[in-house]
């Protein structure tokens, strides 16, 4: 019978046959490695069971918020851009305005307020409005707002709400919404004026997108 090679046959712990007591053979390496792997996958098991234990949460459980403030808005007047429609006696004339939004969220405005029809405009030389011009004041212009009445604070409703973006600025012309009496004096050819302040503004604070600035926009009623 033909012998096979030593390395086969002997326990690496005495020199006993494989057919021999005390013979442990080899296991070849492909075994091995196919126990090496079989271990990793039973640990990732019990691993992925673990993170199925179900948790759930205690009543009550809650977290604190709070709500900023609301402040006014500001509206000024600007000269830029330049009104397109310029008044005269007996017609109508673009006024142009920069609105401010302080707050931290946008502002939307769906209405304005105004003073009363016989609430007037100081003429001034310049835009800049600072130096008065003679014979055309708040008393004598006649200079007032389109649709103003009787009563002070009527609320007139923009064609288009416009949303004025968090701590941001808005410049919209008020198209043809200031007006001129036909008796208004001569005087006021030539003038610039500081219209008569709003009384108020229908408005809210929230989400919205805001009007690119310089709008367009009007009251008609």
């Amino acid at each position: 019978m033909p012998k096979f090679p030593f390395s086969l046959f002997r326990n690496a712990n005495d020199d006993a046959p494989w057919h021999e007591p005390g013979f442990r053979a080899r296991r070849p390496r492909a075994f091995r490695i196919a126990s090496v792997t079989a271990g990793v996958v039973l640990s990732a098991a019990a691993a992925y069971a673990v993170t199925n234990w179900t948790v759930g949460l205690n009543g009550g459980s809650s977290g604190e918020a709070q709500s900023s403030t609301v402040s006014n808005l500001t509206i000024t007047a600007v000269a830029s851009p330049a009104a397109t429609n310029l008044l005269f006696p007996g017609a109508n004339g673009d006024v142009v305005a920069t609105i401010t939004n302080p707050n931290t969220s946008p502002v939307t405005i769906t209405a304005v307020n105004l003073p009363t029809n016989t609430t007037y405009a100081g003429g001034f030389t310049t835009s800049a409005l600072s130096t008065a011009q003679t014979g055309c004041s708040s008393t004598t212009s006649l200079v007032g707002w389109n649709f103003a009445t009787g009563t002070s604070g009527s609320s007139h409703t923009l064609t288009t709400p416009l949303t004025v973006a968090a701590g941001g600025t808005l410049t919209v012309t008020f198209a043809s919404d200031a007006s001129m009496a036909t008796t208004s004096p001569a005087a006021c050819e030539g003038t610039f004026f500081s219209m008569p302040s709003l009384t108020g503004v229908a408005a809210t604070a929230g989400a919205g997108t805001a009007t690119v600035s310089p709008a367009t926009d009007s009251w008609t009623s």
